[in-house]
């Protein structure tokens, strides 16, 4: 991944830079919307409260930027940002989300997104981040890159891995788990171990603390 922090392009005059904002919480919508709209350059033209929304809202107004939360009810962000960008090759998405774990940032970007900022970033920050996707470049801050980085070298869990991990977050036991994938109990003590082993931990506990942290699953 090329990560640019080269001065990025400034719109042409008399173009405002049309950004849709999309997040569950109402406050923060505003709050971005009033950081925007007081840059002379940029106009928040639409809000959704989720990724449904947001996709709704993409289709009707084609915005310049997107700034999308990644967890939000009905449709998470990752799933809007997968339809939008299969529907429409230039979108220009950056997630804006006060999750740092290294898989939320890795599936963010893979899904499509230009770039990633936490949501205690700088309001000057946030501007930026907005032009520089604008301009078609990358945006991800050096600490946010540094989390990529470490993702992309952890080894990869398989889909029935992570089923197993979900159910062990909930809480079940390997019968339980055995019994709600229809498997056989030393297959789940099978996957279980190399779970353990692909997240570097001991048992079950950690590695539950270990995906939470790294955003692999949610509690």
């Amino acid at each position: 991944m090329t990560i640019d922090y080269s001065t990025p392009p400034h719109p042409t005059p008399h173009t405002l830079i049309r950004v849709l904002i999309a997040d569950d919480h109402s406050i923060v919508r505003q709050g971005l919307a009033t950081i925007i709209d007081r840059d002379p350059e940029m106009t928040v033209i639409a809000h959704a409260e989720d990724g449904q929304q947001a996709i709704a809202l993409f289709r009707e107004y084609q915005p310049d930027v997107t700034l999308m939360d990644l967890r939000m009810p009905n449709v998470s962000g990752v799933e809007a940002i997968s339809v939008i960008c299969a529907e429409f090759k230039p979108a220009r998405i950056v997630v804006l989300t006060t999750y740092d774990g290294d898989e939320d940032i890795y599936r963010g970007l893979q899904t499509g997104a230009q770039g990633y900022l936490l949501k205690d970033a700088k309001p000057h920050e946030l501007l930026r981040a907005i032009r520089t996707v604008h301009g078609g470049q990358k945006y991800v801050p050096p600490e946010v890159g540094a989390k990529l980085v470490q993702r992309m070298s952890n080894p990869e869990l398989s889909e029935r891995e992570l089923s197993v991990l979900r159910l062990m977050a909930q809480g079940m036991s390997n019968l339980d788990i055995a019994n709600t994938l229809t498997i056989g109990e030393s297959t789940v003590k099978s996957h279980v171990n190399r779970i353990l082993s692909k997240l570097g931990v001991n048992d079950r506990t950690q590695a539950v603390i270990t995906a939470v942290k790294r955003g692999i699953v949610s509690l």
